[in-house]
């Protein structure tokens, strides 16, 4: 009598476990499914004020966009340690007082150059959750290509003090990366991930992610910022010719303008092709 209560109580446990578990994922998914959405509408035409084509950049070479993922409002969290990045290499470039904000991106840009490369910074002014809004409409702008945006965010599963490039990839959980994945449709991009450490104790990711650096925090956040803008200058700067001879694999606008590429390829006559091959 006893084990069959046992097995009884046993047997509600887990239920209820898997109940809760089911629950949990379908909150996550829903969570995740609703902030498609959103980038998708604030990425359409009825958000997306008309721009001038005096908005755009026209010049010649490599142009490259470096993003600072975070918070509007929040850049001395944890969270927002890439717009504290981005912030020290526009200080590092003598242009820290040249920004200036968008609507045609949602964000914060500075127009620059590194060597003989155009560089546009970009502060997105939209939550973390779709910053990839702001990423997507810069790209498209600007005409960049997603190899060529540099997303910097932070990064729990590393110490502070711990910086380290990612050459494109999944979003590993943060949710900014994932909104850029999203918008832009594809996973090309390199990031510079910023250690914060996990927390401490019984301290909630959230709320951990959300604070700002204590004091000692604050000492050994002054010199990851130095390395952190001397690793992004060593990218911004280095020469990738392997690239820049073959055609992009992803133009601005992700996927999607690569599958339209495509297409347009598959419809060129043979003779295009032949003078194609030849140069």
């Amino acid at each position: 009598m006893g084990r069959l209560i046992k097995d009884t109580v046993l047997s509600r446990f887990y239920r209820n476990l898997s109940l809760f578990f089911m629950k949990l994922l379908n909150f996550v998914t829903m969570r995740r499914l609703l902030t498609r959405v959103i980038n998708r509408v604030l990425l359409s035409e009825y958000f997306t004020p008309l721009m001038g084509i005096e908005a755009e950049i026209h010049t010649q070479g490599r142009r490259k966009l470096v993003v600072g993922l975070g918070n509007p409002g929040m850049e001395g969290t944890r969270h927002s340690v890439g717009m504290a990045v981005l912030g020290a290499l526009a200080a590092r470039l003598g242009v820290a007082d040249r920004w200036r904000g968008d609507k045609h991106v949602s964000g914060e840009v500075i127009v620059s150059e590194v060597q003989q490369t155009h560089v546009v910074l970009l502060r997105p002014r939209l939550l973390m959750n779709v910053n990839g809004v702001s990423v997507a409409k810069a790209a498209g702008k600007y005409g960049i290509r997603p190899e060529d945006i540099l997303l910097v965010h932070d990064e729990l599963d590393k110490p502070l003090g711990k910086i380290v490039i990612k050459h494109g990839g999944s979003a590993r959980g943060h949710n900014g990366v994932r909104s850029c994945v999203d918008c832009l449709q594809t996973d090309v991009m390199p990031r510079l991930r910023v250690g914060i450490g996990r927390p401490t104790g019984k301290t909630p990711v959230e709320r951990h992610v959300l604070g700002r650096f204590s004091s000692e925090e604050k000492k050994v956040l002054e010199s990851v910022l130095v390395q952190s803008v001397d690793l992004l200058l060593s990218q911004l700067s280095q020469e990738d010719s392997q690239q820049d001879s073959q055609p992009p694999s992803s133009p601005a606008g992700g996927r999607q303008a690569a599958q339209q590429r495509k297409e347009l390829e598959r419809s060129s006559s043979p003779a295009e092709n032949s003078a194609a091959a030849q140069c």
